[in-house]
Parts: structure tokens; C-alpha cells; sequence
């Protein structure tokens, strides 16, 4: 609970309706898309950087945390207050501050929504490049925390290959700028650190981001398959062609029936799976990409391959793959998404052992993830309010995330680390290589103030965060 003297100062700084202490209004604040519940001690609403300045110095005195929070979509508990402190909530620092086309440029606060960027420069033949499957409710800042990704990682890379420079508010409120305008600063990318850095090294305040031209065409196709494996073959198949599709996302059976019957998209009911693939560029070399990827797919058993004729049919296809998860809700009352990698070319031998640790753990599970880069997102089906399948979800997940790691992969490929998963670090990660992060965090962040208890091995589990694992949100 904060001290009357606490609210006292967060009001004198951000105004009596910038700050949140009911534990009623606290509620909201508790968990984000991972449902860890801890309740900060207070919710303050800044609108400038000399706001944020202020509530850091005020944390600083007062001995307290401090998280910052975008949207709250964030599927690792990222924005989970574990501590108490002060969690920051930049709902109001949502303006977009510069756009300069003649750069391909733009300067935001941490609270402009993803997909708002891309509709304001749209007329104008441009867009944000990373596409989280939450655009229209994540935030950049919340993008630049987690480094996040979405269906056009594979051509375009992760929120870290579009930001040029940033803001940083230091924990003592000293404020920093790293990077800028341009490409080739030199010193040290301080910038590249601190994005995908989950707020645990400072808190920005301020993103230079560069804009990405819209392709002169797209081609959009629909692969059906009436076997995984088949699917999975493919996606080697398309890149040992030297092709780079700009996306290129699998779903199975199970998922893909869920889904058609929410938003009624177009998938075949009775596939095993779909592969949803994007080529875009020149026209002429998009018409020959497409063919062969095609060819390719026909090739590995395709007993069909749709394309999009229309800019509508085009939406309704990703329509489809991005209301995915909330589709689940069909399926299950509650279900577990993980966030693994892997090398592409194993895709049917890690899918297979996925299917084997449903049978294992008597739980159904659904894959709908982003195939082209091996960035698998099983969704883990159960019901929370049985404590026996929480439990064997828990541990169905660490299985799956352990073999990721035994394939030269990762235990996360875009939605961070947070409170999740930061007890399985060790499982890619050295002591050594460890020990030199916590040296590099307390540089920056010397008395662990900011967003503590996130990315780095703690000791304690999610599950003893009071963890009810009823995961919404998408990727």
C-alpha cells in the first residue's frame, strides 16, 4: 500500500487525476496478457519526460519499484508490478511527434498504438514495419521493450531493425539520447541494448523509428495441406529456393477450424493444416516469386493453393490469422500460448514432440505461429479453474520450451522474457553470460528499482507469483 506521502508527491507531479490508488482501480493493473497477479501500490499517468523524470527521483527517495507499462498486452508478465512501487502508465504520452517523409522518419511517445503510426503516414505511401498481431491496442514503447516481432519478421526483422534512437529516463532521473536520425552513430549501440531490455534498464520516453515504404505489390497465398508434415516441409522448402517471403505463417487443423468459425476467413475445415504466405516488391518479381512458391508448395503435397485475388480477400486471410487467438476461446475456456524458436528445418520433428507432449500431459494443443523464421507459438487448451490441469499445463510448457533450447533455439522469439520465463534463461544462457547481464543492469539500474524481478533468474517461479495461467493477447 503506498504512503499517504507518496500519493501526496505523485499528485503534486502528474495532477489528482494522474494517479490510481483504490484497490479497486489497482485491479486492472495486476496482470497483463499472463495473468501473474501482483497490484502495484499506485498507477501514475505522466504526459511529459520531466513527469517521468520526477516519479523516478520520487521512487528513488521513497525506496520503491518502478514499472512502466504500454497496453498491457504483453504475454510475459513484463508489465507485472512484482514489488509494489509505481507502476507508469503512459496512456497519456501518445503523441506522435514528428513524421519526416523525406527521411523516412518518425519521433514518438511510448504510448502512440502501433497501428496508429502506420494509419497516419498510409496516404502518404508508408507504414511502421513490425506488425504484432495486437497492432491496434500495443504500443510502441511496449514494442521497443519486448523487441517485438509479428507475420513480417521474416523480411522486414524485429522492432530493433526499426528504431534509430531513443529517450531514456535513468533510474537517478538523469536522461539519456541514443542513437538519432541516422544509421552509422558511433560509440557503443546503446540503442540496440536498451531495445528488448523489458524496462529493466531505463524507461523511454521518446522512439525515433524509420518508415517503410508500402511494396509496389503483394501477393497473398493460401496453402492447404492434409498432412502437418507436409506443411512443415515446406517452409525449408520455399527458402532453399533463395526465396524470402515477406511472411510466411503455418496453422494446424485444430486452430484453423476455431478460427474460420469466428471471422469466417476461407480456411478449409477439413485440412490438417495451412500455410499463409506473403511475397511483396516489384511487380514483376513478386508474379515470379509467387509461382514458385507455388510450385514449391505443390511440390510437398499442397492439395491446393489459394491467392488472394482482391485487397479483401487479402484482409479477410489475415483477418483470420490475426483474431487467432481470441478464435481458441471456442476450444477452451482458458489456453497457454509459449514462444519458442527453433531452426526451420526441424519443424516436423519439433511439432511432432509437441503433439507427443499433449498426449503426454492429456491436453489438446493447437499451433498457429510464425513458420518462415521457426518461431513456434503452441497453444497450451485447459481449464484454470481445475488446479490439475493448471498445474500439467505449467509443466507441458517448460517441456516444450526445454526442447526448443536442446535445438539450438530460444525460449523466446518476440514476447520477451518478464516474470515468465526468466527462471529458464540458464537453459540458453551460461553463468557466465548471465553474471555479465546483471553487470550490464547494474549499470544503469544500480539498486534494481526498475521493473525488478524481470529477465533475469530470480529463484521464484511464475507459479509462486499467484499465477493463473488464462493467457489472452496475440502474435
Amino acid at each position: 500500500m503506498a504512503s499517504l506521502s507518496l500519493l501526496r508527491e505523485l499528485v503534486r507531479i502528474v495532477g489528482q487525476d494522474g494517479v490510481l490508488s483504490r484497490p479497486e482501480d489497482l485491479m486492472l493493473y495486476e496482470y497483463d496478457a499472463l495473468s501473474c497477479l501482483r497490484q502495484p501500490d499506485a498507477v501514475a499517468f505522466p504526459s511529459t519526460t520531466e513527469h517521468v523524470v520526477q516519479i523516478v527521483k520520487l521512487a528513488a527517495r521513497e525506496n520503491v519499484a518502478v514499472v512502466p507499462r504500454g497496453a498491457g498486452t504483453g504475454l510475459s508478465g513484463g508489465a507485472v508490478s512484482t514489488q509494489g512501487g509505481i507502476l507508469v502508465a503512459f496512456a497519456r504520452m501518445k503523441k506522435i511527434l514528428e513524421i519526416d517523409l523525406e527521411n523516412e522518419r518518425a519521433r514518438v511517445q511510448p504510448g502512440v498504438v502501433n497501428l496508429d503510426l502506420s494509419l497516419a503516414v498510409s496516404d502518404q505511401g508508408y507504414y511502421f514495419g513490425p506488425d504484432p498481431s495486437s497492432q491496434k491496442a500495443c504500443t510502441i514503447g511496449g514494442n521497443v521493450a519486448e523487441n517485438s516481432g509479428g507475420p513480417h519478421t521474416l523480411a522486414y526483422g524485429v522492432t530493433t531493425n526499426h528504431v534509430l534512437g531513443l529517450e531514456v529516463v535513468l533510474p537517478d532521473g538523469r536522461v539519456i539520447h541514443t542513437g538519432g536520425k541516422v544509421w552509422d552513430r558511433p560509440g557503443y549501440d546503446l540503442t540496440g541494448l536498451i531495445v528488448g531490455s523489458e524496462g529493466t534498464l531505463g524507461i523511454v520516453t521518446e522512439i525515433t523509428v524509420r518508415l517503410c515504404r508500402k511494396p509496389e505489390a503483394v501477393k497473398t497465398l493460401l496453402a492447404i495441406y492434409d498432412r502437418v508434415l507436409d506443411a512443415t516441409r515446406t517452409v525449408a522448402g520455399i527458402t532453399a529456393r533463395g526465396i524470402t517471403p515477406a511472411a510466411l505463417e503455418m496453422m494446424d487443423g485444430l486452430s484453423l477450424r476455431a478460427v474460420e468459425a469466428a471471422t469466417h476467413a476461407g480456411y478449409p475445415l477439413d485440412s490438417a493444416a495451412v500455410l499463409l504466405i506473403e511475397v511483396e516488391g516489384l511487380r514483376e518479381a513478386v508474379e515470379e516469386q509467387a509461382d514458385q512458391i507455388e510450385a514449391v508448395c505443390r511440390e510437398k503435397n499442397a492439395r491446393d493453393v489459394r491467392r488472394a485475388k482482391s485487397a479483401e480477400e487479402r484482409d479477410l486471410l489475415w483477418k483470420g490469422r490475426k483474431n487467432a487467438f481470441g478464435a481458441l476461446g471456442r476450444i477452451s475456456p482458458n489456453f497457454y500460448v509459449q514462444d519458442g524458436v527453433i531452426p526451420r528445418t526441424r519443424l516436423p520433428e519439433m511439432l511432432e514432440y509437441i503433439a507427443d507432449i499433449g498426449r503426454k500431459h492429456e491436453l489438446l494443443i493447437g499451433n498457429i505461429f510464425h513458420a518462415g523464421d521457426g518461431n513456434l507459438h503452441p497453444l497450451l487448451m485447459f481449464d484454470a479453474r481445475d488446479p490439475d490441469q493448471s498445474k500439467r499445463v505449467l509443466a507441458a510448457a517448460s517441456e516444450i520450451m526445454a526442447k526448443c533450447a536442446e535445438m539450438g533455439g530460444s525460449i523466446t522469439g518476440e514476447h520477451g522474457v518478464g516474470i515468465e520465463k526468466n527462471e529458464l534463461m540458464p537453459l540458453i544462457f551460461s553463468s557466465d553470460d548471465l553474471e555479465m547481464m546483471r553487470k550490464i543492469r547494474s549499470v544503469f539500474n544500480p539498486s534494481g528499482s526498475l521493473n525488478p524481478g524481470k529477465v533475469l533468474p530470480t529463484g521464484k517461479m511464475c507459479g509462486e507469483l499467484r499465477i493463473q495461467v488464462s493467457v489472452g493477447g496475440a502474435a
